[in-house]
């Protein structure tokens, strides 16, 4: 095992912060600023509000300053912090395994309302973010938040982020397992813990017992894969290390089999190991994908189960077959009588209002209950068969489809210029005109097709895992992209190829875009999917 000197590991006795992050961290508990907003901040204003709390501490409780308006991608790396935010924050909602119930809906929605512009993101970590928040309203949003059960603990920061799972766990007819039990057991035991609210950067969990593993384990930092062991029964297989940003890398199987009522202490032994060894001298070396690739597998698996952390041996297990369509959109039926309507909405965005009405109908023809997925849908879950298609019909009416093109259906969007700092691009309103006019260009394209589109290099919209993934760039001195070409997770996990050079402007995506998809459908074999084509094609091809 590589000892790693000057990494900062506390593990080896590096205990004084190497970076600035590390120092704010120590200067001060993140889990404490809460009660800053709540007795100062809120109560004097914005411009009370100390730097590392503002641009630091304020994470834990999913806070982020939002960009000032008016300021071009190509300031973004030229302009200090201050400089680049307005006095609004983006706020996420923490919704860990997707589940709402249509009151906890009907209460996002309506504080997106009333103090958000009406303006509300599906992100594809199954939060709900809102913008335009102003500090002095925290206070009551909060309140009313965990008045219905949620929060907005740990949503953000170096901390364990939002525990993604299947949105259909409990009543999807062919999962392995039901894993919201063990979502509920990890986030009650361990967010908001001290003990684990200072890691050495972000970390990223996926418990999901789906088939078509729809929480896509192979990107997060830990993930519980529901498999069948031959002799134990349902359980799960475990990953580690997985994250994208600017050194994508695919997470690892250790193995193992954990047992269901294994999960949480496995999960608490795999986090304290990164908060024990994880890099803390450099942010870009910080995640614990760079830990696992300097230990493998074999060596990270002895150490979770050494006395230090599990003590005791875990059986080795199976691994779960591949999947390559991950989203739950359409009408399918449940593990019961009824059938759940599965909706993509406008590249992640949505309303308050939007949202209060899915509460209201999920209320009306459904269980009450209703799920944002990774693919930054809404799912209406347990509708009566006979009033599905009235669902299904309501929900078109209000833009969110559940029968839509292909185009729509694989796009993805992160939140982009309009209110990121670290954007370069526009994203939103750009990936619904490339889908809008796809449709136009290319009626008949029914072949599975995803488009990733990325503000900046930090990949939440996974552009290394798409199709098509482009990744904001200043293209001839105006915003465009970087094209990155056949990621996929599945039966061929791999990131997309970079061609040296291939860049288009915003302004031009959709015709590149257009002419590939119709270089495609000449040059394919029978049969092959896009990201394989892509990878095997020949770079003139591609331009």
């Amino acid at each position: 095992m590589p000892a790693a000197r000057g990494q900062g590991q506390w593990a080896l006795g590096y205990r004084e912060p190497l970076n600035a992050n590390e120092q704010s961290k120590k200067d001060s508990s993140p889990l404490t600023v809460k009660q800053r907003i709540l007795d100062i901040y809120s109560q004097r204003g914005f411009d009370s509000i100390d730097g590392g709390d503002l641009r630091g501490r304020f994470r834990w409780y999913g806070l982020y300053t939002q960009r000032a308006e008016g300021i071009a991608g190509g300031k973004t790396a030229i302009l200090e912090p201050e400089e680049l935010e307005a006095p609004f924050f983006m706020l996420r909602v923490r919704i860990d395994g997707g589940r709402l119930t249509s009151e906890q809906l009907r209460t996002v929605g309506e504080i997106a309302t009333e103090f958000g512009r009406d303006v509300a993101d599906v992100t594809d970590r199954q939060n709900i973010q809102l913008h335009w928040i102003r500090i002095e309203d925290m206070p009551v949003i909060w309140e009313r938040l965990e008045a219905v059960g949620l929060s907005t603990t740990e949503a953000c920061g170096d901390c364990p982020r939002v525990i993604i799972g299947c949105p259909l766990a409990g009543v999807a007819a062919d999962e392995v397992l039901d894993a919201s039990g063990a979502i509920r057991d990890v986030a009650a035991r361990y967010i908001g813990d001290p003990a684990f609210a200072n890691l050495p950067r972000k970390f990223k969990t996926s418990i999901s017992g789906c088939v078509q593993h729809c929480t896509n384990h192979e990107i997060n930092d830990i993930a519980f894969v529901g498999v069948q062991h031959p002799s134990l029964g349902p359980g799960y297989d475990l990953w580690v290390g997985g994250g994208l940003s600017t050194n994508p890398k695919l997470g690892v199987r250790l193995g193992a089999f954990v047992q269901p009522d294994q999960v949480a202490e496995v999960w608490a032994g795999v986090t304290g190991i990164f908060r024990d060894y994880g890099y803390r001298r450099s942010r870009m070396h910080a995640r614990l994908k760079f830990l696992m690739a300097d230990w493998g597998p074999a060596v990270f698996r002895q150490k979770l189960e050494s006395a230090d952390y599990l003590g005791y041996a875990l059986p080795d297990g199976p691994e779960a077959p591949p999947t390559d369509d991950r989203d739950h959109v359409g009408v399918h039926q449940q593990s019961d009588s009824k059938v759940y309507v599965g909706t993509v909405a406008r590249a992640g965005r949505t309303s308050g209002l939007q949202l209060q009405s899915v509460a209201e109908l999920a209320s009306t023809y459904g269980s009450g209950l209703v799920s944002t997925t990774a693919q930054q849908g809404l799912i209406v879950l347990g509708v009566a068969p006979e009033d599905a298609e009235k669902v299904v019909s309501e929900l078109e009416a209000q833009d969110l489809r559940a029968r839509p093109s292909r185009f729509r259906r694989g796009m993805l969007a992160c939140t982009g210029l309009e209110f990121c700092k670290l954007a370069i691009v526009e994203t939103k309103a750009r990936s619904v005109d490339l889908y809008t006019e796809l449709e136009k260009r290319l009626p008949d394209f029914d072949e599975p097709i995803t488009i990733n589109v990325n503000g900046c290099p930090n990949s939440c919209a996974r552009f290394q895992t798409g199709d098509i993934g482009l990744k904001g760039s200043i293209v001839e001195g105006v915003e465009g992209f970087q094209i990155h070409l056949g990621g996929s997770l599945g039966t061929d996990s791999g990131f997309g190829r970079k061609s040296r050079g291939l860049k288009v402007t915003a302004d031009n995506t959709v015709d590149y875009v257009e002419k590939l998809l119709r270089t495609y459908l000449d040059h394919r074999l029978p049969g092959e999917r896009f990201a394989t084509w892509a990878r095997r094609a020949d770079e003139d091809l591609l331009r």
